[in-house]
């Protein structure tokens, strides 16, 4: 078990974020999830948004979730999931498994880690060969909405949202860690016009050869 994670702010609002996401994010949820088949890891829980998604060839998913008051709530939602999932404590910085996984889920986490290079070898090495990393994530913009992120990373963006980072190449990442993308587009979940550096998201499936 992590130590401690405790950031009742962000708890808070992504909680009522999570209770009110757009049509084209739950859409997105379940494209990501599409599928998959066996044990899953997913990696940054949240409030258990994804669990209703999976598929009935999922046989387990051990969902990390280290913010304990989302990982309450991902655990009353882990209970009515229509596959088994237990919520583990543990930061994927930290988690280890006793076997490989067939599948590893990131939703809108990889903005937020310390070191993205890190954590996907990690997740690279918590495959079994041939196994799936499925992303949807925040990433980097181009001209005015790139400005925009950069401003926002700077300031209050990550303080405010769990140490978010807008303006991340995500897609690069998991490419230089190993992996080989098969399929991967750009999303606006928002539209875009909007004044927000999240309205893009990156949705992909890429393998472990």
């Amino acid at each position: 078990m992590s130590d401690l994670v405790d950031n009742p702010f962000f708890a808070r609002v992504w909680t009522a974020m999570s209770g009110h996401e757009p049509e084209t994010v739950r859409r997105l949820r379940t494209e990501n999830l599409a599928g998959l088949t066996g044990r899953v890891l997913e990696v940054g829980a949240g409030t258990g948004t994804n669990f209703a998604h999976y598929p009935p060839g999922v046989a387990e998913v051990v969902a990390l979730e280290p913010e304990h008051r989302l990982a309450e709530t991902a655990r009353e939602a882990a209970a009515h999931a229509p596959v088994p999932v237990t919520v583990s404590g543990d930061a994927v910085e930290e988690f280890a498994a006793r076997e490989p996984f067939d599948a590893i889920v990131c939703s809108l986490v990889l903005c937020s880690v310390d070191d993205p290079d890190a954590v996907v070898r990690q997740l690279y090495s918590l495959l079994r060969p041939g196994g799936e990393l499925r992303y949807m994530e925040h990433v980097a913009g181009t001209g005015m909405r790139a400005r925009l992120q950069r401003i926002a990373d700077a300031t209050v963006w990550p303080r405010l949202l769990g140490n978010c980072h807008t303006h991340r190449d995500t897609e690069s990442t998991i490419t230089r860690a190993g992996f080989r993308v098969d399929d991967a587009r750009r999303e606006w979940v928002l539209p875009s016009w909007a004044p927000l550096p999240v309205a893009e998201v990156a949705l992909g499936r890429a393998v472990r050869d």
